[in-house]
């Protein structure tokens, strides 16, 4: 039995929850967000602050940061100095995986998803509810691809970058760092580092 600690309380660590709950071989251990300010145990799981990882043997323990924001993802990686090999995969039992696809430490992977074959995604990163990651994509760390989001083959994405819900991105192109894709937008161009775009097909975002 492997016993895990969430760290996050929010929305997306519900969810996370729920994936949890359908593993035989994983013990809900704790839940840790810096908002819960006392330690309580309900149903046998305890609630309390980060702080409680100092009292903790950390070896003896698996990891998931349940957090959607990506920007909060790697912060609190970065600050918790938890080795990445002590962060789990968490994979939904009705997702589909290809065996040829790659999947790193720390990402969730949620229910209905299908990664195709060859494909490669990074550590800490979400593939959220219904979502397609078709064959040959390269999705770097912290990416988010958000609900019934669609990347068609040999699509890259670089770290951190956000999908928003229903987004597709058509073959071969290249979306860069830290960006977003704005929900239902359609990728047919390439997409640079740090850059918000919208519509069909996606442009770069301005405010009227």
């Amino acid at each position: 039995m492997i016993k895990l600690i969430l760290i996050g309380a929010g929305g997306h660590s519900k969810v996370v929850q729920d994936i949890i709950a359908e593993n035989k071989d994983l013990k809900l251990h704790a839940i840790l967000d810096d908002s819960l300010y006392e330690t309580v145990e309900v149903d046998d799981v305890i609630y309390s602050s980060t702080r409680m990882l100092d009292s903790l043997q950390q070896e003896d323990y698996k990891y998931c940061i349940a957090i959607g924001s990506n920007h909060i993802r790697k912060k609190i990686f970065e600050k918790l100095s938890i080795p990445m090999n002590q962060y789990i995969t968490l994979i939904h039992p009705s997702a589909v995986i290809s065996k040829t696809a790659k999947i790193g430490n720390g990402t969730v992977v949620m229910p209905n998803v299908v990664i195709n074959a060859d494909s490669v995604i990074g550590n800490q990163t979400i593939i959220n509810t219904g979502s397609i990651v078709e064959h040959d994509n390269l999705l770097k760390d912290y990416v988010h691809v958000s609900p019934s989001a669609t990347l068609t083959g040999t699509v890259s994405v670089g770290e951190g970058t956000h999908i928003g819900a229903g987004a597709v991105v058509i073959p071969g192109k290249r979306i860069g760092s830290w960006s977003t894709i704005g929900a239902g937008g359609v990728v047919i161009d390439n997409i640079t580092d740090n850059i918000t775009v919208v519509g069909t097909p996606a442009k770069p975002y301005r405010k009227l």
